[in-house]
C-alpha cells in the first residue's frame, strides 16, 4: 500500500511512520504547516507545527530514508479549527479543537489530498486500534486517543492507520531510542497548539473582545460580579470567577450555566453540576450507520476523564443519552462519545456534539 505518514516533529509519529516502512508499505512522510507564523506556535513543551518540529519531522524522515514533505494547510487550519473555536466559546459552547482537527484537516483534507495522489491511506501517531474498520481504545489507557477520533466516519476510517495503538508510550519511546531517532526523548506538546502561552482567555480576548455580562448565583438571583465576556468560562469552572466567599450551603460555588445572549454566567453549588440525560448534535456513527433502537454503552464527554454507563438511542441526526450515573461538568461544544466495553479493547460506537445536558434535577 501506499502510505502518507503525517509526522508532526513528535516520537509517535516518527515511530508510526517507521512502523508502517517495516509493514513493508511504500511510505511518504509530510509535515502539516498549520500557521502563516510558525514560530508562534511552540514554547517549551507547549504547542506544536513550528519550524523546530518541521526539522525534527524531516531528520526523523531521512533516518527512515522515505521522502518529505511539508504541506501548507494555515488557511484552512484557521478556518475550521481557530475560528470554529473562537465562535463555540463566543457561543458559551466549549469546543474540542483537537476533535476538530482530526475532522476537518487530517482525515479529511490531508486525506483527501493523499487520495487524490494515489495514497491509500494516511497513518498517524495517535494511540487508538483500528481493526477491520472498527475503531477501539489504545492499549496505554492512559495516552488512549480514541475519544478525538470517534468524529471520523466510516468513510474517513477506511484510509486510516493508527501503527502505535497496540503499544505502550513508554516502549514507543525505547523503540525510537533503538532506531536512532533523535525525536526518542522530546517532551509530548500539552495544552492547545496554536494557544503555546495556555492563557486560553487572553487568547479568546484579543479575538472576541470585552462583552460585559454579570456573574449571578443560581439559587438568589444576587449579581456577584461583572465579567468581559462568556468566553472566559466554562461549566463546572471553579477558579477565575471574579467572587468572594463560598455560596450559601458554605461550599464552593461552581459555573452551572452559561447564557450568551444576555452575557450571564451563572454559579451554584457542585449539586447543581451534575446531568442525567445530553442531547448531542452532528451524531457520527463509526459502522457507518445509526443502531436500530437504544443501546447500552460507556458515554465519555471529555478527552480524559468523564465516563458513566448509559443507555443511547439515535434520535434523527442527533443522538438521545440517558445516563445511569451523573455526570458533572457536562458543556455543550463537548463531544459525547460512545463506547461498547469489549475486554479487547472498549469499541468506539459513534459521536456526537452536546447541545443539552439536562440536570439531575429538572428530570425528577
Amino acid at each position: 500500500m501506499r502510505i502518507l505518514a503525517a509526522m508532526s516533529g513528535g516520537v509517535d509519529s516518527a515511530v508510526a511512520a517507521a512502523r508502517a516502512v517495516d509493514a513493508g508499505h511504500d511510505v511518504v512522510g509530510v509535515h502539516l504547516a498549520l500557521s502563516s507564523a510558525p514560530g508562534t506556535l511552540r514554547t517549551g513543551s507547549r504547542g506544536c507545527c513550528s519550524k523546530e518540529d518541521a526539522g525534527d519531522a524531516r531528520r526523523a524522515a531521512d533516518m527512515l530514508g522515505i521522502p518529505f514533505y511539508i504541506w501548507d494547510f494555515a488557511d484552512r487550519f484557521k478556518e475550521d479549527v481557530i475560528d470554529d473555536f473562537v465562535e463555540a466559546y463566543a457561543a458559551g459552547q466549549t469546543p474540542n479543537p483537537c476533535l476538530r482537527c482530526n475532522e476537518k484537516i487530517k482525515f479529511s483534507a490531508l486525506a483527501d489530498r493523499a487520495v487524490a495522489l494515489g495514497f491509500d491511506a494516511v497513518a498517524t501517531g495517535h494511540y487508538a486500534r483500528l481493526q477491520d474498520g472498527v475503531l477501539r481504545r489504545a492499549v496505554d489507557a492512559d495516552k488512549d486517543q480514541s475519544y478525538v477520533l470517534a468524529v471520523l466516519t466510516a468513510e474517513q476510517l477506511s484510509r486510516a492507520m493508527f501503527p502505535i495503538g497496540d503499544t505502550p508510550k513508554d516502549l514507543i519511546r525505547a523503540e525510537a531510542a533503538e532506531r536512532g531517532l533523535a525525536v526518542a526523548n522530546k517532551p509530548d506538546s500539552h495544552d492547545i497548539c496554536f494557544i503555546p502561552s495556555g492563557d486560553t482567555r487572553a487568547f479568546l480576548g484579543a479575538r472576541i473582545g470585552v462583552r460585559p455580562g454579570a456573574v449571578v448565583d443560581d439559587d438568589s438571583g444576587e449579581v456577584l460580579a461583572e465579567h468581559e465576556g462568556v468566553h472566559g468560562f466554562t461549566i463546572g469552572q471553579r477558579k477565575g470567577l471574579g467572587i468572594s466567599g463560598p455560596g450559601a450551603d458554605g461550599g464552593p460555588r461552581y459555573v452551572t450555566a452559561i447564557e450568551p445572549e444576555t452575557g450571564t454566567v451563572r454559579v451554584g453549588s457542585a449539586e447543581r453540576l451534575k446531568v442525567d440525560f445530553i442531547h448531542a448534535e452532528r451524531a457520527v456513527w463509526t459502522s457507518g450507520s445509526a443502531p436500530d433502537g437504544p443501546v447500552e454503552c460507556v458515554v465519555q464527554v471529555r478527552a480524559h476523564g468523564g465516563i458513566a454507563p448509559a443507555v443511547a438511542e439515535a434520535a434523527g441526526s442527533g443522538i438521545e443519552i440517558s445516563l445511569r450515573e451523573p455526570l458533572t461538568g457536562v458543556a455543550a461544544g463537548q463531544a459525547a462519545v460512545l463506547y461498547r466495553p469489549d475486554p479487547a479493547g472498549d469499541i468506539v460506537l459513534g459521536s456526537g456534539t452536546i447541545a443539552v445536558a439536562r440536570p439531575v434535577a429538572e428530570g425528577m
